[in-house]
């Protein structure tokens, strides 16, 4: 774990007055290394910000940039919204780690169109601002997004659905995000493209945000619709085991293909223990880590990182299909988060 310095007197007063849910200074240690590498103003600074500090899924993307920051001798400032859409909350965590002097800024933006005019003011400063995991809206507004392709995670999904149901005529029901949301639109549609399948073939969709319990309530709506549900696409693994769940209340846990993308330790434990056929697995840390070390690279030549990075998505599986590329659970579980 990174060592963490005290912050300024100056910054404990932002942090307070803002109510950003959580910004720390973590000076990663001076090493022998050349040159001015202490905790001092001279040293690099680098900023984190998540949509919350709670998600297994930032805290893992936190850890990957502590951990690397800590590698390259430089300081990491870190600070997350009270909530997930805590634009405000983001807002001001750049303009105070502009104040504080960072050389670039990771951010995973709530929201994707609101954000831009802070994006904007720090770049005019001279920070590189590199988006993870989510784009902004227009995504040019960063210098760079670091990120999952969602569509492909999707995609892999889709394709491992096809080649599972084996000719059996599909009942889809798809257990989506919320409207609008691009990592919720891509990863429904990659998954439809997969398999081969449009909306109109769809017979139950429902929004989950996300979240288990809503999860189960989708899916408890779809059954009441459509009985003969046998395929559940599912945004991410917590609305997968809602709908897992709803599905056993009603015995049906053995006839209906769950399939689901993240990759969480949670939701690889699931597809280990049969709830979840497949899940397609993310890698946060790694967003976080090429992410550091790319404003650290900003900061000793001047290059700027650029465009969109692919941070990697695998399919995991116990069960694999013949013409679907995959690991098993225990790469999963070795590679998982949260």
């Amino acid at each position: 774990m990174s060592r963490t310095t005290r912050l300024s007197s100056s910054l404990l007063r932002a942090a307070a007055v803002t109510g950003v849910a959580a910004l720390t200074l973590t000076a990663c240690g001076s090493g022998s290394g050349s040159g001015s590498s202490s905790a001092g103003s001279g040293e690099v600074k680098v900023g984190l910000i998540t949509k919350t500090d709670t998600n297994p899924f930032f805290v893992k993307m936190k850890e990957g940039a502590e951990k690397t920051a800590k590698a390259e001798g430089v300081q990491l400032m870190t600070a997350a919204g009270k909530f997930d859409g805590d634009n405000a909350g983001q807002v001001t965590a750049i303009e105070n780690m502009v104040a504080a002097g960072v050389k670039g800024i990771l951010i995973t933006p709530s929201d994707s169109k609101a954000i831009v005019p802070a994006i904007a003011k720090a770049k005019a400063k001279g920070v590189l601002v590199i988006a993870l995991d989510s784009p902004t809206e227009p995504q040019s507004a960063v210098d760079a997004l670091f990120a999952t392709n969602n569509l492909k995670a999707g995609e892999l999904i889709g394709d491992y659905a096809k080649a599972a149901m084996k000719g059996k005529k599909a009942k889809i029901a798809t257990l989506d995000l919320a409207p609008g949301v691009s990592v919720g639109v891509q990863r429904h549609n990659g998954f439809l493209k997969g398999f081969g399948a449009t909306d109109k073939d769809v017979v139950c969709a429902q929004d989950t945000g996300g979240d288990q319990a809503k999860g189960q309530t989708a899916m408890e709506n779809c059954l009441q619709k459509e009985p003969g549900i046998n395929l559940v696409y599912t945004i991410n693994e917590p609305a997968a085991l809602g709908a897992y769940t709803a599905l056993k209340a009603k015995g049906k846990e053995k006839d209906v293909l769950i399939v689901s993308v993240d990759g969480g330790c949670t939701g690889t434990q699931a597809v280990k223990d049969g709830k979840i056929a497949a899940t397609s697995q993310q890698y946060p840390l790694k967003m976080a880590a090429q992410g550091v070390k790319a404003v650290v690279t900003y900061a000793k030549d001047g290059k700027k990182a650029s465009g969109y990075t692919d941070t990697g998505v695998t399919l995991i599986t116990d069960k694999a299909q013949d013409g679907v590329t995959s690991k098993d659970t225990a790469y999963g579980l070795e590679n998982c988060w949260g």
